[in-house]
């Protein structure tokens, strides 16, 4: 059992990380709880009543884009991101390690970009004041989300490949 009395013990590619992973679990379990909890409601009315709620399908992408950014960040945090290693595994273990930096590098770049473009779509929606189609809602509190999960992010990734040049990555 971990500390936080949860009975998923850490994973040990976690160990490095300064900031507990739960943190990403538990925003992770929230969003998939609520996009169940919506998505039901929503058929069970539409069942019911003939009517849909007309706010699921707007908050659902929301929570399901949110999701996924935590997922990537708790991804980067346990070293379980996608990747092809089966050249980087013939190498000897200074190549592997220069396949690692790389990758590492390559992520935060591509996530850099997210960070900026996305805060740009974000400054752009609220500056300009667009609204969303099914309720109206200002698009910025939903866009807003990318680039400041985008840095939660990079942290991990920064923290994943310090861990690596350190040699306390497992």
């Amino acid at each position: 059992m971990s500390d936080t009395g949860a009975d998923i013990p850490e994973k040990p590619g976690a160990k490095h990380a300064r900031v507990p992973i739960s943190l990403e679990r538990a925003a992770g379990a929230v969003a998939m709880g609520l996009i169940c909890l919506i998505s039901f409601a929503n058929v069970v009315v539409r069942y019911a009543t003939d009517v849909s709620f007309a706010f699921t399908e707007e908050f659902s992408v929301f929570l399901l884009v949110f999701m996924t950014f935590v997922g990537a960040s708790l991804a980067f945090a346990t070293n379980e991101n996608i990747r092809i290693t089966f050249l980087a595994d013939k190498l000897s273990p200074r190549g592997r390690l220069a396949c690692e930096v790389v990758a590492a590098l390559a992520s935060f770049l591509m996530f850099a970009l997210v960070v900026w473009y996305s805060g740009e779509l974000s400054w752009d929606e609220f500056r300009f004041g667009e609204t969303s189609p099914g309720l109206g809602y200002p698009t910025w509190i939903y866009t807003v989300w990318l680039p400041i999960l985008g840095i939660v992010i990079l942290l991990r990734i920064l923290g994943r490949l310090i861990a690596t040049l350190r040699g306390t990555a497992s």
